[in-house]
C-alpha cells in the first residue's frame, strides 16, 4: 500500500486497521471474523472466510481484477466488491508498448552483447520498426484503447476485436474493427490480449492461434493469466513458429522456475508488474482506500461495484420474504 493511501486511514476517527504483510488463508480466517471492511490486493481469499464474516460490510480490491476474491459468498450475504475503476490503464497501456518494443528491438539480447563484449554481433540482431507493422488488440476496453493510442504514435496500423462494441466505438479511436479474429491472426505483426479470464477465454489463444500467426508475429499478454495454452507457446517459441512473446501474466503465479517459458530466449517476462509503478501504485491504493470507506459509510459508487446485480438481486430477495 502506497503511504499516501494509509495515511487516508490514520486520519479516519473512530476507525482501526490491521495491515498484514502476509494475509494467509489462516490469518484471514482468524480476523474476519471480527471485521466490518477489507482491502486485499492479491492474496488469495478463502471462501468460508468470507462466509464466517458476519459483520463485514465491504471488500475493496486493490485493483480491477478480483480472480483472488470468491463472489459466492458475497453475493449471497449482500455484500459489496468494489474495484478501483479507471486508475491503471495507463501504466498498464505503457507496459505494453514497454513488451513490444523490446521484441522488436531484441532489447534482451542488445543488452547481453554489451555486457558480455559481443559488439559485433550489432550486425546480426536484426531489430525490426514498429512503425507500419499490423497491431491487432483482443478487446477494446481502456487498456486497449490507451495501447492504440500509443502504437499510432509509433505509425502502426491498429486493428481490434470486441464482440461486445459497436465498430463504430473502435473507429472513434482510429480503430478498425475486425470480426473475424482468428482469420486475422495471418495478417498481425503484433497480437496484444485486454481479455478477462472466464470459460469463453480460458486458453484461448492455443495450438491453432499459434501455428495461424506470421512466423515473425508477436504475443502480447498483460491481461490475465490462463489466456494461453502456455505449453503450446514454449513449443511454438521453440520451434520458431512465432517471433516472440511479452507476458507479464501467467496461468500459475509466481511463474514456476521450470517453466520452459523461464529458459526460452524469445520472451520478455515480467512478474505482473504492468501496473505497479509509483504512480499507479498510488492511484490504486487511494481509490481502494476511498471505495473502503465508502462502503462503510453507506455511500459507494455502484459503478465501482463488481456485484452490483447480484447483490441487488439479494436484497430484493431479502425485502420480499
Amino acid at each position: 500500500m502506497h503511504p499516501d493511501a494509509l495515511a487516508i486511514l490514520d486520519r479516519q476517527r473512530g476507525l482501526t486497521y490491521e495491515a498484514m504483510p502476509d494475509p494467509t488463508p489462516e490469518l484471514l480466517r482468524e480476523r474476519l471474523t471480527a471485521a466490518d471492511g477489507l482491502l486485499i490486493r492479491t492474496a488469495p481469499v478463502p471462501e468460508d472466510a468470507l462466509s464466517d464474516a458476519k459483520r463485514l460490510r465491504i471488500v475493496s480490491r486493490h485493483g480491477v481484477g478480483y480472480d483472488n476474491v470468491p463472489l459466492a459468498p458475497l453475493n449471497a450475504a449482500g455484500i459489496p466488491l468494489a474495484v478501483v475503476g479507471d486508475v491503471n490503464s495507463g501504466a498498464v497501456a505503457e507496459h505494453a508498448l514497454w513488451l513490444m518494443l523490446m521484441l522488436a528491438k531484441k532489447g534482451r539480447a542488445q543488452d547481453a552483447a554489451v555486457r558480455e563484449g559481443k559488439w559485433e554481433s550489432r550486425d546480426r540482431l536484426n531489430a525490426i520498426e514498429l512503425e507500419g507493422k499490423i497491431l491487432l488488440l483482443m478487446g477494446f476496453g481502456k487498456i486497449a484503447a490507451g495501447v492504440a493510442r500509443r502504437a499510432r504514435a509509433f505509425g502502426m496500423q491498429v486493428f481490434a476485436y470486441d464482440p461486445y462494441l459497436e465498430p463504430r466505438v473502435m473507429e472513434d479511436h482510429d480503430v478498425k474493427s475486425v470480426s473475424d479474429w482468428r482469420a486475422f491472426l495471418h495478417d498481425a505483426d503484433f497480437i496484444s490480449l485486454h481479455l478477462p479470464r472466464t470459460e469463453q477465454t480460458e486458453g484461448l489463444i492455443g495450438v491453432t492461434e499459434l501455428t495461424a500467426m506470421k512466423d515473425k508475429a508477436f504475443l502480447i499478454n498483460t491481461a490475465r493469466g490462463g489466456l494461453i495454452d502456455e505449453a503450446a507457446l514454449a513449443e511454438a517459441l521453440e520451434e520458431g513458429r512465432i517471433g516472440g512473446a511479452g507476458l507479464d501474466t501467467f496461468d500459475k503465479e509466481p511463474l514456476p522456475f521450470e517453466s520452459a517459458l523461464i529458459h526460452s530466449d524469445r520472451i520478455v517476462l515480467s512478474p505482473h508488474s504492468a501496473a505497479l509503478t509509483q504512480e499507479c501504485m498510488r492511484r490504486m491504493g487511494i481509490a481502494a482506500v476511498k471505495n473502503l470507506l465508502d462502503g462503510l459509510e453507506g455511500r459507494l459508487d455502484s459503478a465501482l461495484v463488481v456485484n452490483s446485480e447480484a447483490i441487488g438481486h439479494t436484497e430484493s430477495q431479502r425485502a420480499s420474504d
